[in-house]
Parts: structure tokens; C-alpha cells; sequence
């Protein structure tokens, strides 16, 4: 079946199998590494990708769900101010101490953000419940999106 959908601001087209996941087509078709797989069943928050702007775990996403929407990827966030101000904010506090979770971090944080660009500290435990660490115990990466809110204002 022919998938097509916007891809880091580029239209991609694919004859693929509308069953596939998401983060199959990601990772080994597209070859964008960043967005990791943990638990496949979307419970840790690795595999967190922005659709149409809002984070959803790309393990959960048949790829014909895919079609017409349009998706980024830490890949697509890294040349933007907002991703800058992102990881100096998250290395700030150590809120990625082994990285394996950081880019379902980055890309959650900044959907709240611009969602909401002034959260409060319950704001953002709740929009990043979904996003595991076994490192940092959250309250670094509380911080970093507090330290992104204020940095980036104007931004968000």
C-alpha cells in the first residue's frame, strides 16, 4: 500500500505494509535513530515522535494511520532554537544522565511547551508521566522544562 505523509518537513511516499509500526518505518526504512524502542507497548515514552504537533508513541502507530499527517522527530527538531535551548536545559540539570530516554524527552517537553510555554511543576509530571527514566528520578527534568519555559519565552 502506498503510505504518504511529511516527514521532518519532507513528503515521503512508501509502498509498505499498513500494519507496520510507526517506529519500524522510523528507524529502518527512514534510518532517524534518535527516536528509541523500549517497551514496544507504549508504556516507557522511548519511541515518542510529534504528530501533527502532539506527542504519541510511535510503537503504537500502524503507519496507515500515518497517512496525511505530518511528523518530527528529534532529527527534524535539531537545527531549531527551541531544541537548542531544550538540551542546555536538560545537560544543565543532568536530566539525561544515559540518554537512552532523552530524545521521548526532548520531543515530550517540547509538545507541552508549546502546548503550554509556562507550566507549573504538576503540568509537567503529568504531560511527561508517559516518558520513563530509570536515571534521573525526574526532578532534573522537571527543572530542564522549566528552565526551557523561561529561556525560550517568545518561543513556546
Amino acid at each position: 500500500m502506498k503510505i504518504s505523509f511529511k516527514m521532518n518537513g519532507k513528503n515521503v511516499s512508501l509502498d509498505l505494509d499498513p500494519s507496520m509500526r510507526f517506529i519500524d518505518v522510523v528507524r529502518d526504512v527512514l534510518h532517524l535513530n534518535a527516536t528509541k524502542e523500549g517497551c514496544g507497548e507504549g508504556s516507557c515514552g522511548a519511541c515518542v515522535v510529534l504528530m501533527d504537533g502532539k506527542s504519541v508513541n510511535s510503537c503504537l502507530l500502524p503507519v496507515a494511520n500515518a497517512i496525511g499527517h505530518e511528523f518530527v522527530t528529534l532529527e527534524g527538531l535539531k537545527d531549531t532554537k527551541e531544541f537548542d535551548i531544550l538540551q542546555r536545559a536538560f545537560a544543565a540539570t543532568g536530566g539525561q544522565q544515559c540518554g537512552f530516554c532523552t530524545p521521548g524527552m526532548i520531543i515530550a517537553s517540547y509538545s507541552l511547551l508549546k502546548e503550554c510555554p509556562h507550566p507549573t511543576d504538576e503540568e509537567i509530571r503529568a504531560k511527561m508521566s508517559g516518558n520513563l527514566c530509570r536515571c534521573t528520578g525526574y526532578q532534573a527534568i522537571v527543572e530542564a522544562v522549566k528552565i526551557a519555559s523561561k529561556e525560550g519565552e517568545g518561543l513556546w
